[in-house]
């Protein structure tokens, strides 16, 4: 019998104050965790500051070529440097609007989410808050769907 396919995922820390140093970043290993528990393979985790250049690039970078999952942890509430959604939206070639809501129905702060989902090539994006808690319950709200997505993304054919 096949081995069940392992998928890949990145995960990208977007923080003035983890970029640069003055704050410990611990939204990414609680994602990091969640996508292990999960039976992805997290390859890199990144870490970006805020603002709308700054996390475009790096999800362009990470994208690139990339077959899997990016999830970006952090800049998702209503602070002024909170750009993580404009970033994102940015590069994506379509949004994953279900995947958004999803997300922001898991608990009462999740409706302060502005994060959103979409696809980038062969790869879905998912905007989570920063807070460990908040990041995994977002995260959580969807794994279960995101692999038949990565599979339908990648061409697969519906049964």
């Amino acid at each position: 019998m096949d081995e069940p396919r392992r998928w890949r995922a990145r995960v990208v820390v977007v923080s003035d104050g983890v970029a640069d140093g003055t704050r410990e970043d611990r939204g990414g290993p609680a994602v990091r965790d969640a996508l292990d528990a999960a039976g992805f393979a997290v390859e890199a985790v990144v870490v970006t500051p805020d603002g709308v250049e700054a996390v475009a690039d790096t999800l362009l970078a990470q994208t690139a070529g990339f077959v899997g999952l990016v999830v970006t942890t952090g800049g998702t509430g209503f602070a002024p440097r909170d750009l993580t959604p404009e970033g994102t939206r940015r590069v994506l070639d379509r949004e994953a609007p279900g995947l958004g809501e999803a997300m922001r129905l898991v608990s009462p702060l999740g409706r302060l989410s502005r994060g959103i989902a979409g696809t980038r090539g062969g790869a879905i994006v998912l905007n989570v808050p920063g807070s460990p808690k908040g990041a995994v319950e977002c995260l959580e709200a969807v794994l279960d769907v995101v692999p038949h997505a990565l599979a339908l993304l990648g061409g697969d054919q519906p049964h």
